[in-house]
């Protein structure tokens, strides 16, 4: 049975009386993309912070390798890439400086493979780091993510700050890496980002695990979007009492939804009220997905 290189068993985290993360349970295979989407006060970076040992879980464990995320911490450092959303870096250090330090703690690292790096994402390492954008800055902790050739990475927003050239390259990598056996965590945003390179994705809400498939079956998985041209005007509750439905337009005789039933239900409930003159349906990509789990509001912690 292969080892796991990230798994999770009821990860739960409290903050007083506030409930951040309840239950975790997921599991990323070596060389696998792991896509962790929500938005912010979902349970993300509370989520990675446990994982880092930055913070300790209220109950339930973790493991990396086979290794405990808090008793085996340090030896977990020796296989593991991270990359925080909240990157914080000495200002006075130039690039080249700044990574020398983390290969210092790492206990060196391939040179060659670093100047690669460096090349490849054109970081400017003469520079000191607060002197540069914000892109920059963060292709410095992409190179110190990487440096290492980590057996498992944790990326909470790598895109953040990079022009799309340099969103492309990241991905390029992300998928080289993991090509090679690398296990990749991957928090972000960017949804587009996650439907190019995600093996599987799991969708977190209000601190629990919502969904969790390979991008594949969620794009082939009943969701979809449907345009419908009507008769004549019907009531928007027509719609919105329709189990699946969300995302709701209606304008005059022109009705845009995404619905996860059957369109059979769906003709069903219109019939009464009004004939169609035409219908569309395609499948949606993975940002109208995600927005169907979060079709009610959600509170920010």
């Amino acid at each position: 049975m292969t080892q796991m290189a990230l798994h999770t068993e009821r990860l739960t985290k409290y903050y007083g009386d506030f409930l951040a993360l309840h239950n975790l349970t997921l599991a990323v295979e070596p060389g696998e993309i792991y896509g962790f989407l929500g938005p912010n006060g979902a349970g993300k970076t509370t989520a990675i912070r446990t994982l880092m040992d930055e913070i300790r879980p209220s109950s339930g464990s973790a493991t990396m390798l086979g290794l405990d995320t808090h008793r085996d911490s340090l030896a977990i450092r020796s296989f593991l890439g991270y990359l925080p959303a909240d990157l914080a870096l000495y200002p006075r250090l130039t690039g080249t400086q700044t990574l020398a330090f983390f290969a210092h703690l790492r206990g060196g690292v391939d040179q060659e493979y670093l100047q690669e790096l460096t090349e490849r994402f054109q970081a400017p390492l003469a520079k000191r780091v607060g002197e540069m954008s914000t892109g920059n800055r963060q292709k410095i902790g992409i190179l110190q993510a990487f440096m290492n050739r980590p057996r498992l990475l944790i990326m909470d927003e790598p895109s953040a700050g990079l022009d799309p050239l340099m969103q492309r390259e990241l991905q390029d990598l992300m998928r080289e890496v993991a090509g090679a056996g690398t296990a990749i965590f991957l928090s972000s945003h960017t949804l587009s980002e996650v439907q190019r390179v995600a093996d599987r994705v799991g969708i977190i809400r209000r601190g629990e695990l919502v969904a969790e498939e390979a991008v594949a079956t969620l794009n082939h998985g009943g969701i979809r979007q449907v345009d419908l041209v009507l008769t004549a005007v019907v009531s928007p509750d027509v719609f919105t009492d329709l189990p699946g439905v969300s995302n709701l337009q209606v304008n005059q005789t022109r009705v845009h939804l995404t619905f996860s039933g059957t369109m059979d239900e769906l003709l069903a409930a219109v019939a009464p009220y009004a004939g169609i003159v035409d219908i569309t349906t395609h499948e949606p990509d993975l940002e109208q997905i995600f927005l169907t789990y979060y079709a009610e509001p959600v509170l920010e912690a």
